[in-house]
């Protein structure tokens, strides 16, 4: 074996020295970092341990994963969120629509569902707010009379204040806003929270609740309280419609989230 001895190599034309093909150039002891430059493709990159500030990890989780500590307490992990709210749909821009239906992502992933609507108008004065609930297995949304619920508002009525109240125990579709609904149709709009509890349990019926607010005429606000449930079948609930008494829903926005 030879040995060359020398302080500096440089290249006989240009500033590059090139190793050929099939041929290896091996240091023995390293080179320093502060001595590296340039750029190492990503395939020669280490995989950067927990004990140098990496993860450990050589793969990317799934959507809406959290990274976290391994039951052992020594790596890492990809895991589902424990906690907390996740968005799942945002129906947003609605225009002038007969009814809004909100059919992906309801299913047996959380306990709970949260409706979000922001700031609906509709194309009726007066008009307002009806719900219906899709079943699995079912190419419709329910009509039967199989509704039961209880609505309560309070409202203002000029100076004054008063409530009112609606029930059944056996209509076609959920009563979310009482019959006082919104006020002037070009100007007012309603906002609401509706929660859905596990739609996919096959063994009981499930509850609908929620609470909203709006205007009943100008300068008349109104609050809503809502409560109800399909108790015509155990089904999977896989869908909910929203829809006014009368006229289109003529803008606003509907979001879904799924509650862990």
């Amino acid at each position: 074996m030879s040995k060359i001895k020398v302080d500096t190599i440089e290249g006989s034309t240009g500033t590059t020295i090139t190793v050929p093909s099939g041929q290896t150039l091996t240091v023995t002891d390293g080179i320093a970092a502060t001595n590296l430059s340039g750029t190492i493709a990503d395939a020669r990159l280490p995989t950067v341990p927990v004990s140098k500030g990496g993860t450990g990890l050589t793969s990317l989780g799934s959507a809406g994963q959290i990274v976290q500590v391994n039951s052992g307490g020594s790596a890492l992990e990809f895991a589902a969120a424990s906690g907390g709210m996740n968005t799942l749909l945002s129906t947003t821009n609605i225009s002038n629509v007969a009814q809004v239906d909100i059919e992906a992502n309801i299913d047996s992933t959380y306990s709970k569902y949260y409706f979000k609507l922001s700031k609906l108008k509709c194309a009726t004065d007066n008009a307002y707010l009806l719900g219906r609930v899709k079943l699995a297995g079912s190419g419709s949304y329910q009509t039967d009379n199989e509704y039961e619920y209880v609505n309560t508002d309070t409202r203002t009525n000029g100076t004054t204040f008063d409530n009112g109240s609606a029930h059944d125990t056996g209509t076609d579709r959920f009563l979310i806003q009482n019959n006082n609904g919104q006020g002037n149709a070009s100007t007012e709009s309603f906002d609401f929270d509706i929660w859905l509890s596990n739609p996919a349990d096959t063994a009981i019926h499930k509850f609908v609740w929620g609470l909203g607010q709006g205007w009943r005429s100008e300068h008349a606000m109104c609050q809503h309280r809502f409560f109800g449930s399909y108790k015509g079948s155990a089904s999977a609930i896989i869908g909910f419609r929203f829809y006014m008494n009368t006229g289109n829903i003529t803008s606003g926005t509907i979001q879904l989230y799924g509650v862990v």
